[in-house]
C-alpha cells in the first residue's frame, strides 16, 4: 500500500478506544506504523487482562488512558478520530496544529482503497431515519443476487477491517457503507458508484449547532459519488453538484427513469393498489411487502434505485424484497394475543423518525382504532415542534416519559392530555388500560434513549420483555378465573 509510505516516521494519534479507534489500531500496526491510542476513559476496554493482552499483541502501540493528551494532540502529524468524538466540545480542535492531518477511519479506507490495482467499489447511504433498514436491503439483495457485498460503517464491520482481513482475490466486489453525519465530518476522499441523502431532519444538533451545519454535512456525500440518488419528498435532501447524473424515488408517479408509486390493477377485476414502479413499469404491490407505511415505501424505493445505479437486475431485486423482514426495533410487531398491535420502534431516536412511524402506520388502522403512542428521552436539542400536528390529528393517547418527556407532553392538547410517567414499564402499563382490541401502542421515543438506558436496543428490549410479560400475566388471570369459573359452577 504505496500511498500508507506519507505515514512513516510521522507522529500518529488514534483517538478512542472503542471499536472504531481498535480497528484504526488493528489496520496501522499491521503495516508495522508506530501509533499512540489515546482515550478519556480511565478504562475502555473490559478489564486490565484484556488491556495487557493488546499491549502483547501490539508492540508498537502506545496506549494512554484517562484524559486527552494535550501534548500528544498538540504534537500530532495524522490524527485518525473516532467519530463519536465531538472534537469541540472535548477541546481537541483547539489542540490540533495547523499542519496536522486530520481524518477518520472511513477517510482512511477511500484513500488507500482509492490507491489499489482494483478498487472495492461503494454505495453510500446517509439520512436522519431509515439508513440502516436500506443498506440491510441492499445487504439482503446482493446476497440473493450473488454479488460478494459486505455491509461496513455506522452498522456491520469495521471498514477497516476489510484491509487488513482479506487480500485482493478475497476482497468484495461492493463495499455498502452507512454514514453518520459524524462520519461525514471528516470524509473527503469516497469515490462511490452513487449516494443517497435519504431524509433530513433536526438530529444530532446537540453536536452541529444548526440544521443547515447538519444539512451541510449529509451534503458532502453527493460530490463523493458518480450518481446522486435524491428524494422527491424532501428538497434538504437533492443533490447541489452541477450536472451531477441523479435517479430520484418519491411517492408520486415518477418520469422515466426515476422510482416511485401509482395506483394500478393488474386487469379490471382487481383493484387497484398502490404499486411500486420504475417509470411506466410496475414492479410490485406495497401489500406484497412486509415493511409496512410510506415511510418503508421510501426505503424499498431508494435500495432498488441503489441496486440499479450498481447494474443490478430489476426484475431480480423485486423477486427477492419480500424475504427481507425488516431490522429490530424498527417499528417491529411485538408477537401478542390481546388483539392489540404493540409496535416497537425504539430506533426512532428524533423527531424525524418518529414523524415518519406515525405517517406510515396510521393510515392503516381503522377510523375506530386508537393510535398510543409512547416517547421521550434525550431529545439532544432538538425541536419537538413538527410533531405538534401528528400528535393532535393523529394520535389518539400521548404518553410521555424520561428528560425531555415533559416537553414533550406539553405539546398535546387539552382535549387529549398527556398522561407522564418515569419508567418504560409505567408507559405500557397505561397503554394496557387504554387499548382495545384493534388499537395500536407505538413506542416510537423522537429522543435518544442515554438518559435512562445503556442505548436503543436496551430500550427496544425492555418494550418487548414487558409486553411479553404482560401477555403472560393476561394468561394467567384468564386461566385462575376459567378455574375460578368453573368451582363456582360445580358447587351450585
Amino acid at each position: 500500500m504505496t500511498w500508507l509510505t506519507a505515514f512513516k516516521d510521522k507522529k500518529i494519534v488514534v483517538l478512542g478506544a472503542g471499536m472504531t479507534g481498535l480497528s484504526c489500531l488493528r489496520f496501522l500496526h499491521a503495516q508495522n506504523l508506530s501509533i499512540a491510542v489515546n482515550d478519556s476513559r480511565v478504562m475502555p476496554f473490559s478489564s486490565e487482562a484484556e488491556l495487557a493482552q493488546y499491549q502483547i499483541d501490539f508492540p508498537h502501540a502506545t496506549f494512554i488512558f484517562g484524559q486527552w493528551d494535550q501534548a500528544l494532540i498538540a504534537n500530532a502529524d495524522i490524527i485518525v478520530a473516532s467519530p463519536g468524538i465531538d472534537l469541540d466540545k472535548e477541546g481537541i480542535t483547539t489542540l490540533i496544529n495547523n499542519n496536522c492531518q486530520l481524518i477518520g477511519d472511513i477517510e482512511l479506507f477511500c484513500l488507500v482503497n482509492n490507491r489499489l490495482p482494483t478498487p472495492m467499489q461503494m454505495l453510500a447511504v446517509t439520512g436522519s431515519n431509515g439508513k440502516s433498514t436500506v443498506v440491510s436491503l441492499l445487504a439482503h439483495l446482493a446476497k440473493k443476487l450473488g454479488v460478494n457485498a459486505v455491509l461496513v460503517g455506522n452498522i456491520g464491520e469495521p471498514i477497516l477491517d476489510l484491509l487488513v482481513t482479506t487480500n485482493s482475490a478475497e476482497q468484495p466486489e461492493l463495499v455498502i457503507v452507512e454514514l453518520s453525519s459524524f462520519q461525514l465530518e471528516t470524509l473527503t476522499s469516497m469515490k462511490a458508484i452513487a449516494a443517497s441523502v435519504l431524509n433530513l431532519s433536526d438530529d444530532h444538533l446537540d453536536r452541529h449547532k444548526t440544521l443547515a451545519v447538519y444539512q451541510a454535512l449529509k451534503q458532502g456525500i453527493y460530490p463523493q459519488a458518480q450518481i446522486a440518488v435524491i428524494s422527491r419528498e424532501d428538497k434538504a435532501t437533492q443533490s447541489l453538484v452541477a450536472q451531477q447524473s441523479t435517479i430520484s424515488f418519491g411517492l408520486s408517479k415518477p418520469e422515466s427513469g426515476h422510482f416511485g408509486l401509482a395506483l394500478i390493477s393488474i386487469n379490471e377485476a382487481e383493484e387497484a393498489k398502490q404499486t411500486l414502479m420504475f417509470g411506466e413499469q410496475a414492479l410490485i404491490a406495497l401489500d406484497e411487502l412486509p415493511l409496512a407505511g410510506m415511510h418503508n415505501a421510501l426505503n424499498y424505493m431508494a435500495a432498488l434505485a441503489l441496486g440499479y445505479t450498481a447494474g443490478w437486475s430489476l426484475s431480480a431485486m423485486t423477486n427477492n424484497l419480500a424475504g427481507f423482514t425488516g431490522l429490530a426495533h424498527r417499528c417491529q410487531r411485538v408477537s401478542s394475543e390481546d388483539g392489540i398491535q404493540w409496535i416497537n420502534d425504539s430506533k426512532a431516536t428524533n423527531v424525524g423518525a418518529t414523524l415518519a412511524a406515525i405517517s406510515g402506520l396510521a393510515p392503516t388502522l381503522n377510523q375506530q382504532n386508537k393510535l398510543i403512542l409512547i416517547a421521550g428521552g434525550d431529545g439532544k436539542g432538538a425541536d419537538f415542534a413538527p410533531l405538534v400536528p401528528v400528535l393532535n390529528s393523529q394520535v389518539s393517547q400521548l404518553i410521555t416519559l424520561g428528560k425531555d418527556g415533559s416537553e414533550i407532553a406539553a405539546l398535546a392538547n387539552t382535549t387529549n392530555k398527556a398522561i407522564e410517567v418515569n419508567t418504560l414499564a409505567e408507559a405500557i402499563e397505561q397503554a394496557n388500560k387504554i387499548a382495545n382490541r384493534g388499537d395500536m401502542v407505538l413506542l416510537s421515543p423522537a429522543c435518544a434513549s442515554i438518559d435512562m438506558f445503556k442505548n436503543y436496543m436496551v430500550r427496544g428490549e425492555q418494550f418487548i420483555a414487558s409486553v411479553t410479560q404482560l401477555q403472560v400475566a393476561s394468561n394467567v388471570n384468564e386461566k385462575a378465573n376459567v378455574k375460578k369459573d368453573t368451582k363456582e359452577a360445580a358447587c351450585r
